[in-house]
């Protein structure tokens, strides 16, 4: 607690130099287990009390300096500094007992919030307790905040240091104090590509402390998700804000308890942040009961003007998190996903011993889908994907990409809406308008998707086509794509299960619809639309023009979009929307001019971030990458100086991807061989050989 340290802080301050010495002396011998020398030798009177607060707690760390004090012959102190502590505690009495409540109150809503999660893998929607399904994920501590990382000193410290930070953590203890500096860290920021699970680390996080089982020094957690927070218009204090969306409007929270990470914010989904987040404001909100913006709100939290003690956990795909900047972030985590041992834990928690085990062996035979099973959501789809695919016993058509992979899904959702209504006369209509509810589902994603909105009223879905009240949008497959749930007005609101589902639908609807159709949503100058009804390549010229749109996203937000519709228009997928659609006549087209594109844009593209996307969308058009890979790293682009962990880890994931192993890999194109050798391990393993 602050008052705590407080007095602490005073008592150090009535001695001198060298009883402060003597007392940090006798700290180190008598607590060498917590505290070393080297710790003590620099640290003043303020270090002092941190690391002590920091090892011990507030109350020990009390009890450890009257005990010093009296052996160091110092009882008028140490008995001046027990009479103020036990005063103080008197003082907060009532205030901890209210805050107790509070904090029961909000860990049973959270509680009822969290305990259960939509999976799609269930024959109804249906919700499952998250604690029977949930299996840990692969979180790496990989980088430091604070100076901005393209600083040419920061990338040389950061590249010397990064093997002794890139280790593996849990979700759990990212905010506790570290046993090895006795430091901890109040901003994190936690990174991951789409579905690779960070949603349900921190629903996990929440509902393990909401029952009781972790992080109980935090009295209260506050989770605000972006795609929330983008629903919310007027003015708030904060806390009006977390009165009305925690307390049902009741004035129960006065105010926010005192002392170092007492409380914390979630701002889960930074990519789905719809409002402008400006950081360079001088103009910040220091009051708790002022009303302001929920932009300035966000921001003044994140810089410490606002509830400076609090503890702040924000998600991103890596493209977005540049909004906000590494100076304002005290600790940087990516999420991996499942290692080997945790995809085989994932298959085992959700089905039977003996579907699990089949998938398992189906997936070890290709190397892609193996690899992409560390993606939560890929290992839900593979799934749901397989389990009827692998009781067949012809199975020649087992997708190996990200688009073959949701594509067959669809197919399984239209199978299973078959299976479902095949006995029921009045329902067959359902299963017959499969397709036509798709692209009615795929036009609400794309443009819902343009406009960067991911929730959807039901005005939306009329714009559409789609019809609520007549259930046809929750009609067997529904359950498992689209999703309802009641917003704090009690207003009913639509979401997609995940992103990445809408990204797909709407990569497949831009696919799908006719050439008139296609030149609203990709051309816009008059220039545009002649070049394109004129070109021999009209295919190509879409791919030019979504390449185009891509890139220029803020947030990254049509990264995804773009791999699918650019996998979409391979001929292999193509005979798989065929079955989809039996009456659709879609034109293959050579894809070399769309490859070819991509690398020129590879070549100049100065973000990493995009750089390494532009080689996922090569992925996916089944291109090989080992090749376009070396041409920039023999350019210097791609290098240990200008990578930083999360990048890293993309670039090896790339590689692996490779589906034939590869006859020669030159890592002394890398400007730090060691360290290159150090991070592309497994690709070294599936070469024949290596320079």
């Amino acid at each position: 607690m602050a008052s705590v340290k407080k007095l602490l802080v005073d008592s150090l301050k009535e001695l001198v130099e060298a009883e402060l010495k003597e007392f940090q002396w006798h700290l180190v011998n008598l607590h060498n287990e917590h505290l070393s020398r080297s710790e003590m030798e620099k640290a003043d009177r303020l270090d002092t009390v941190d690391i002590m607060v920091a090892r011990f707690g507030p109350e020990k760390a009390v009890k450890v300096i009257v005990d010093i004090l009296r052996k160091m012959n110092q009882n008028d102190l140490a008995e001046q500094l027990e009479n103020e502590q036990k005063q103080a505690a008197e003082d907060h009495k009532g205030a901890v007992h209210d805050y107790t409540k509070i904090s029961l109150r909000l860990k049973n809503k959270l509680k009822q919030d969290y305990q259960r999660i939509l999976i799609g893998n269930s024959q109804k929607g249906h919700r499952q307790h998250l604690n029977e399904i949930y299996t840990d994920l692969y979180v790496m501590e990989n980088e430091t905040g604070g100076i901005e990382s393209e600083h040419e000193v920061r990338q040389i410290e950061a590249s010397h240091n990064r093997f002794t930070i890139d280790t593996p953590i849990k979700c759990n203890d990212i905010f506790k104090v570290q046993s090895d500096t006795g430091q901890q860290n109040r901003k994190v920021l936690t990174m991951g590509i789409a579905g690779v699970g960070k949603t349900v680390s921190v629903n996990k996080f929440i509902l393990d402390w909401a029952d009781e089982k972790e992080n109980q020094d935090i009295v209260l957690i506050y989770p605000l998700p972006f795609r929330r927070l983008n629903l919310i218009q007027e003015e708030f204090s904060l806390i009006g804000l977390l009165n009305k969306y925690f307390f049902s409007g009741r004035e129960e929270l006065p105010t926010l308890p005192e002392g170092d990470g007492k409380v914390m914010f979630i701002f889960d989904g930074l990519d789905e942040c719809r409002f402008h987040l400006n950081f360079k404001e001088d103009d910040s909100c220091t009051d708790v009961n002022e009303k302001t913006t929920l932009s300035k709100m966000i921001t003044s939290l994140i810089k410490r003007n606002l509830v400076p003690s609090a503890l702040i956990w924000i998600t991103s795909r890596p493209a977005a998190a540049s909004l906000i900047s590494r100076n304002y972030i005290d600790q940087v985590t990516e999420v991996r996903g499942f290692n080997d041992e945790q995809k085989e834990q994932y298959f085992n928690k959700n089905s039977s011993a003996e579907i699990a085990g089949n998938i398992i062996r189906h997936i070890r035979k290709f190397r892609s889908l193996y690899i992409m099973c560390h993606i939560p959501i890929f290992c839900w789809i593979s799934l749901t994907v397989l389990r009827p695919l692998l009781a067949q016993e012809s199975n020649d058509k087992t997708p190996t990409t990200l688009t073959g992979m949701y594509t067959n899904f669809v197919l399984s959702q239209m199978q299973q809406m078959r299976n479902k209504y095949s006995d029921d006369s009045e329902s067959k209509a359902y299963a017959r308008s499969f397709d036509e509810i798709i692209l009615k589902l795929g036009k609400l994603a794309f443009h819902k998707l343009m406009e960067g909105k991911l929730i959807f009223y039901k005005e939306d879905l009329e714009e559409c086509g789609l019809d609520v009240s007549e259930g046809s949008v929750f009609s067997g497959l529904c359950t498992e794509i689209f999703q309802e749930e009641k917003a704090v007005s009690e207003r009913s609101i639509y979401s997609f299960v995940h992103l990445s589902v809408q990204e797909f639908l709407a990569a497949l609807y831009s696919t799908l619809i006719d050439k008139k159709e296609k030149e609203k949503l990709f051309f816009q100058s008059c220039t545009e639309k002649l070049t394109w009804k004129l070109s021999k390549k009209p295919l190509f010229q879409i791919h030019k023009a979504a390449v185009k749109k891509a890139l220029k996203s803020e947030n990254g937000h049509l990264d995804l979009f773009l791999r699918f519709l650019l996998g979409l228009s391979l001929e292999s997928n193509q005979s798989d929307i065929k079955e989809l659609l039996p009456g659709l006549e879609l034109k293959s087209e050579n894809m070399k001019y769309s490859a070819d594109y991509i690398k020129k844009k590879i070549e100049r593209e100065k973000s990493v971030e995009r750089t390494l996307n532009l080689f996922y969308c090569l992925t996916e058009m089944k291109v090989d990458l080992v090749e376009e890979i070396q041409k920039n790293l023999s350019l210097g682009k791609l290098s240990a100086q200008n990578l930083s962990s999360v990048q890293w880890s993309g670039l090896a994931f790339v590689l692996l991807m490779s589906e034939e192993t590869q006859e020669k890999f030159e890592l002394q194109k890398y400007r730090r061989f060691d360290e290159a050798v150090m991070r592309l391990l497994p690709v070294i393993k599936n070469t024949r050989k290596a320079l």
